[in-house]
């Protein structure tokens, strides 16, 4: 071929087992799946969602050209379909990048509803009035978070006064448990039968709230309030100054 020396050596002889895109789509593949995409540069992940549409040749040169264009690797993914047939891709190439992009909002989507941020009082009551509907009346929960106020876990647990357990076992069980889900903060719930009243149930739990704040401290273990619900109502221990 003109311009390329020939040789008769079979290809694992040579320097290079591959001159060609091919081979670099073949490297760049075998590079995530033994590191992991987390690896890439962004150019680096753009060029790859390129593959699907640039069936061949260099599509580095494309991807960065991209990122310089609509100012980030974000911006590509979020062009309008019009500037981006514009910018030189064809019809496979834009539904990769549109498949890519709606995959991350409904991951993203995913996370949001199986892991909600409770880092603020609207964000939990709107959680304690859709996930605690239909729980048993006179059940301790407990939230476990991380450091971001992300829920990790909510699980029942049962009550000190109902199964006769020491308090200390009790918070112990709880500090362990969220060392298993690497949790670094707690919210306790109390959830009231009929008839009573959050503001006097909610002394039932406070030697265990102060016991985990006492033995959590040892382990960098928050404890950001207990609460005593039933319906509408509620007590805290912490806006009563008990915690």
């Amino acid at each position: 071929m003109p311009g390329f020396p020939s040789s008769s050596r079979p290809d694992e002889t040579l320097p290079f087992a591959s001159t060609g895109p091919y081979g670099h789509r073949r490297r760049m593949r075998e590079r995530v799946i033994a590191r992991s995409a987390s690896v890439l540069a962004d150019y680096e992940l753009l060029e790859m969602l390129l593959f699907c549409g640039v069936q061949r040749g260099d599509t580095k040169p494309l991807a960065k050209a991209l990122i310089n264009q609509f100012g980030s690797f974000a911006g590509v993914l979020s062009a309008p379909v019009a500037a981006l047939k514009t910018a030189g891709l064809n019809s496979d190439s834009i539904a990769a990048l549109r498949l890519s992009s709606l995959a991350a909002q409904r991951l993203g989507g995913a996370e949001a509803r199986e892991r909600p941020h409770l880092g603020n009082w609207e964000a939990l009551l709107g959680y304690f009035d859709t996930a605690l509907e239909g729980a048993v009346p006179g059940q301790l929960r407990v939230l476990f978070l991380d450091n971001k106020n992300r829920l990790l876990a909510d699980e029942a647990l049962p009550g000190p006064s109902s199964q006769g357990r020491e308090t200390q076992q009790e918070a112990a069980d709880i500090l362990r448990r969220a060392l298993e889900v690497h949790a670094t903060a707690l919210i306790l719930i109390r959830l009231c039968g009929e008839g009573a009243e959050p503001q006097k149930i909610i002394g039932l739990d406070e030697p265990l709230a102060r016991e985990l704040v006492r033995a959590g401290g040892f382990l960098a273990m928050t404890l950001h309030d207990v609460f005593a619900l039933h319906g509408g109502s509620w007590a805290s221990l912490k806006q009563l100054g008990r915690l």
